[in-house]
């Protein structure tokens, strides 16, 4: 099995998890993963809100008013049940505020592969090989205007290694290149206490080049324009709602140019809203819809989270969610834990 074949077989199993459209253009599609039990939980309409361990992936501009140190690492074993049980997809993030100067994040986001079995143009075993896709992300953002606009970008480093090198082909099924995003965060909407309102471009950068060298695909450049509204905020009740839009700029166009032309068709845009429900700053219970019509992935959502505050500084979270997973699974669940202090 030569180099390609390979290749072919990863690439037709992550069709399966992400926009079928997208995909047959883009390159490194695991950037595009959701990462967090709350989020999923809300039917990742999360942009608008994005408050935790989890805000420098879902909005870089939302950790700018963020002013507790913060981390967050998320569990998801992916297609779970569909033969495909050795994918995982992880997510650890990490926020600090420093006065005077802004907001510091950091994350790494991983997509375990699992092994696969190579074999030579005669179908001999050549023994196993592992594949994972894997980014680092460093970011920065600060309160342009105090508690009301937040703006702040990522930059990430990327490393994809589908294949090794059967003897049949020069190169190897691996890739590594880099992004950037870009996100803000406006609140207090039109004076409205509680209404926030976010606008995020997510995965800037360069096309990506794997085995043919002149093939290359672009990189999910995703759009993101998000809305929510605290309802209620007291220590006893509290209630959060949700909306956003996403789409992915993904042709053969130049980056700059599928600012215009990636939104056709514009069917691929991705829809999702969710609510979540707060007793006495303990538990949550959430819930959303998610609407992906291309890529085959709708349905509603699931959710519950538990909080344990120590004090008035540190806090503890644990959290746990049921998402669509398209056609292969019924739901992926999403476990996910936070710490601030």
């Amino acid at each position: 099995m030569s180099l390609k074949h390979l290749t072919l077989i990863i690439v037709l199993a992550l069709v399966s998890i992400a926009p079928l459209a997208a995909i047959s253009q883009s390159a490194f599609m695991f950037l595009t993963f959701e990462p967090g039990g709350r989020a999923n939980g809300m039917g990742r309409a999360y942009s608008a809100i994005a408050d935790d361990g989890y805000a420098m992936w879902w909005n870089p501009g939302a950790t700018a008013f963020n002013r507790k140190g913060q981390l967050g690492f998320n569990h998801v074993n992916w297609l779970q049940g569909s033969g495909l049980n050795d994918m995982y997809f992880e997510y650890l993030g990490w926020n600090q505020y420093f006065e005077g100067i802004g907001n510091l994040n950091a994350h790494i986001v991983l997509l375990d592969l699992g092994s696969q079995e190579q074999t030579d143009a005669s179908n001999n075993p050549l023994g196993t090989f592992h594949s994972y896709d894997i980014a680092g992300a460093v970011g920065y953002s600060y309160e342009v205007i105090p508690e009301r606009l937040g703006m702040g970008a990522n930059f990430k480093l990327i490393y994809s290694n589908l294949a090794p090198s059967t003897g049949f082909t020069d190169t190897e099924g691996k890739a590594f290149s880099f992004v950037f995003d870009i996100g803000t965060l406006y609140r207090d909407v039109a004076n409205l206490s509680g209404l926030n309102l976010a606008l995020v471009i997510q995965n800037i950068g360069p096309d990506v080049t794997f085995v043919d060298q002149e093939q290359k695909d672009p990189v999910p450049m995703t759009v993101r324009l998000g809305t929510a509204y605290t309802v209620l905020d007291s220590q006893i009740n509290g209630l959060i709602l949700s909306a956003e839009a996403s789409k992915i700029l993904a042709n053969e166009d130049p980056l700059l140019t599928r600012f215009i032309t990636g939104w056709e068709p514009f069917e691929e845009t991705i829809y999702s809203a969710g609510a979540e429900y707060t007793y006495l700053n303990l538990i949550s219970l959430r819930g959303g819809y998610y609407y992906d019509k291309v890529g085959k992935v709708s349905g509603p959502s699931y959710g519950i989270g538990v909080n344990y505050a120590f004090s008035e500084r540190y806090k503890l979270s644990a959290d746990f969610s049921m998402v669509p997973g398209g056609e292969m699974t019924d739901y992926n669940k999403v476990f996910s834990i936070g710490f601030e202090y």
